[in-house]
């Protein structure tokens, strides 16, 4: 059974977001866009047409790292070896194939741009799928890097991924064991980071049958 106390959720409701308390995912929220399955698996469901959060174009169903408490978590990267782990497996993409999978995220301290630091990217193509991590070097820059990290996979196949930040600065993103690693600016010691995963598409354009669809089967935190 995957461990939900230290997550919320938010869904794309009509005609506004929703967020799951970590509190109703414990006491076994399920709808149509999250499943908590009876092998412990959870189904995440993303329609193309979803409403939108105030700060993207894009829907999503996405667990957002809390406290376990609740309250929302936002920890310094020098304060522990941090890590998410997932294994899961993308059953049906939107249209233009690509959607966000895992993120470490920015809060915006000391810099005012609440931003990625990482975001791990599924593009779909001919069936065969292909993660990208993309990277942002600075707290404030307005773009990110990509690099590839696996190809190939295809649809409904199961595969794993680390996102990580080691307390010396190192950042680690990782793919069926093809792995990334690089030394973070010095600028991102200032920033509260936590991590999000489920399912954020990069599209909204399309019939409500359209969207996406993903199954996990392991998620783990740790800050050790």
């Amino acid at each position: 059974m995957i461990d939900l106390s230290t997550w919320n959720l938010t869904i794309p409701t009509e005609p506004t977001p929703q967020v799951i308390t970590t509190q109703q995912l414990n006491n076994g929220y399920q709808s149509q866009y999250f499943q908590q399955g009876n092998d412990g698996g959870l189904v995440f469901w993303v329609p193309i047409d979803g409403s939108h959060t105030e700060d993207s174009t894009y829907p999503r169903t996405e667990l957002r790292e809390t406290q376990a408490a609740a309250s929302l978590a936002n920890w310094y990267y020098w304060q522990a070896d941090n890590e998410l782990r997932v294994t899961m497996s993308v059953e049906k993409g939107p249209t233009k194939n690509k959607v966000i999978i895992g993120q470490i995220h920015s809060d915006g301290s000391n810099s005012g741009q609440a931003a990625p630091l990482v975001k791990l990217l599924y593009q779909l193509r001919l069936d065969q799928g292909r993660v990208q991590a993309l990277v942002r070097e600075r707290p404030d820059d307005g773009g990110t890097r990509a690099y590839t990290l696996m190809d190939g996979i295809p649809l409904g196949q199961s595969f794993s991924y680390r996102i990580g930040v080691s307390r010396s600065g190192l950042l680690s993103v990782s793919v069926n064991g093809s792995a990334l690693e690089q030394q973070l600016d010095p600028q991102w010691v200032y920033q509260g980071l936590y991590f999000k995963a489920g399912l954020y598409l990069q599209d909204n354009r399309g019939p409500s049958s359209e969207g996406g669809r993903a199954t996990f089967s392991e998620l783990r935190v740790s800050h050790q």
